[in-house]
């Protein structure tokens, strides 16, 4: 339960981080209106992908979950600003893809690499 909730935590502080540093490199106002205006979408797409590949059985497994549910919140994210006329040029559908796999899959595969002994420790049987 709560690693299935940690890992949708993570995945929209991703998505948060990313659209609050393009705010800012863009010379927008970092306010609590434009980082929900600019990332509902993809925080409807983590939702929509978390869903979807039913995240919550293996949650920090980075295939196929981690790789799912980032290729759908890009997919989700880019068709709703398509929808409603905001920008997905080449250049920024590569500059999100790149960067929210680095995120979401990045801190997923940490997350693998840190709990490796949870998962590799054979308990023995007392005596």
């Amino acid at each position: 339960m709560f690693r299935s909730l940690g890992a949708l935590v993570g995945d929209l502080l991703v998505v948060f981080v990313f659209v609050a540093v393009g705010l800012l490199s863009h010379n927008n106002p970092l306010t609590v209106e434009n980082v929900f205006l600019v990332g509902w979408p993809f925080a409807a797409g983590v939702l929509l992908g978390h869903l979807a590949i039913r995240a919550w059985r293996a949650p920090f497994r980075l295939w196929p979950h981690g790789v799912f549910v980032w290729a759908i919140t890009v997919a989700t994210g880019m068709t709703v600003r398509t929808l409603f006329g905001a920008g997905t040029e080449p250049s920024f559908i590569a500059v999100t893809a790149g960067v929210t796999a680095l995120g979401m899959l990045g801190w997923r595969l940490a997350a693998t690499y840190l709990t490796r002994d949870e998962r590799t420790t054979v308990k023995t049987p007392q005596r």
